[in-house]
C-alpha cells in the first residue's frame, strides 16, 4: 500500500471522503460513481473478503499496523493518514473507528438468479431509513435467511450508515434490486415462493400460527416505517401475517418486526428438520 500523510485537504484524491454528512448528495454520488464507504477495520476486512476492491483508505496513524495486512494484495492502493481534527474536517464526523475505505461498488445482482439460489428471502419495500436497512441485513445474516430483495425506492444497503449498523452484513448477504411490482410480484411467485406480507390487515394470520406449516420457498415482505406496504405490494402477496401486540401498541419498528419474523421462521425450520430426522430414524 502507498502511504501518504495528508497536508492538503483539497487534494483531489480525497474527494471520495468529502461532504459525507449530506445524505442527498451521497445517495446520488455513490451509485453514480460506483463507490461505497466501509467504516472500521472489521468492515473493511469483510468487504475485502467479499471480493470487493478498494479505491483508497483514510485512517489515523495508530491504525496503520491493523490495516496494512488487509491490503497486502493491493500494493497500489493509496492510504491517506491524517490527524483526528484533519479527518473530522474532511469527512464531517469524528472517525471513531479509526479507518474509512472507499470501495468499488460491486456489479448489481440479478434478482431472478438470486431467487433461484435461495429458499428464505426478505423483501423490503421503500424503506427510507438506512439504519433500519442495516439492522435488517444483520438479522438476515444472524438468523440464517438467504438473501434480501429491495424495491427500486428502498434505501441503499451500501450507504455508510447501513454498512456500519449491519456490522458489514450487507457485504455478506446477497441482495438485488427488484423491478416494479407489475414484474416483481409474478417474478417472486413464479420462482415458487409464498410471498408473505407483514401488515395490519383483518385477514392477517398470527405469526405463531403461520409458522406451524411453512412452504419450501418463503419471501417475507416488510414495508416502509410509516405507511407500511403499498397497495400494489399487498396485491402481490400470497398471504398476510401480523405480530400480535399488547397494551395498545399497534406496531413494532420494522427492523424489530423483521428480526422476530426471521427468528420464528428459523425456529420452525429447525423443528421441521428435527422432526424429519426423527421420522427417518424411526424408519431405520
Amino acid at each position: 500500500m502507498r502511504v501518504t500523510r495528508i497536508d492538503d485537504l483539497s487534494d483531489p484524491r480525497l474527494t471520495d471522503y468529502t461532504q459525507l454528512t449530506d445524505v442527498a448528495l451521497r445517495r446520488v454520488r455513490e451509485p453514480e460513481e460506483g463507490l461505497y464507504l466501509a467504516e472500521s477495520p472489521k468492515v473493511i476486512e469483510r468487504a475485502l473478503g467479499a471480493g470487493h476492491r478498494p479505491r483508497s483508505v483514510l485512517l489515523l496513524e495508530e491504525w496503520i499496523a491493523r490495516v496494512e495486512p488487509l491490503l497486502a494484495a493491493f500494493p497500489d492502493v493509496d492510504v491517506f493518514v491524517g490527524e483526528t481534527d484533519q479527518l473530522a474536517e474532511l469527512t464531517g464526523f469524528h472517525l471513531h473507528r479509526g479507518a474509512l475505505a472507499s470501495m468499488h461498488r460491486p456489479a448489481p445482482r440479478d434478482p431472478e438468479a438470486l431467487l433461484r439460489q435461495s429458499q428464505r428471502v426478505v423483501v423490503l419495500e421503500d424503506l427510507a431509513d438506512h439504519t433500519n436497512v442495516g439492522a435488517i441485513f444483520r438479522s438476515v445474516a444472524a438468523l440464517g435467511a438467504d438473501a434480501v430483495l429491495l424495491t427500486p425506492a428502498c434505501a441503499d444497503p451500501l450507504y455508510r450508515r447501513a454498512v456500519r449498523v449491519s456490522m458489514g452484513a450487507v457485504l455478506q448477504v446477497p441482495w438485488a434490486r427488484l423491478p416494479d411490482w407489475r414484474e416483481a410480484g409474478p417474478m417472486i411467485r413464479g420462482a415458487g415462493y409464498e410471498l408473505t406480507a407483514f401488515a395490519l390487515r383483518d385477514d392477517a394470520e398470527d405469526l405463531a400460527t403461520y409458522v406451524d406449516v411453512l412452504p419450501d420457498r418463503l419471501a417475507l415482505m416488510f414495508g416502509t416505517e410509516g405507511a407500511g406496504l403499498t397497495h400494489r405490494a399487498l396485491a402481490a402477496a400470497t398471504r398476510s401475517v401480523v405480530i400480535p401486540m399488547e397494551h395498545g401498541v399497534d406496531s413494532l419498528n420494522v427492523s424489530t418486526a423483521a428480526a422476530l419474523a426471521l427468528w420464528a421462521v428459523r425456529t420452525a425450520d429447525a423443528r421441521d428438520r428435527a422432526d424429519a430426522g426423527a421420522r427417518r430414524g424411526d424408519g431405520a
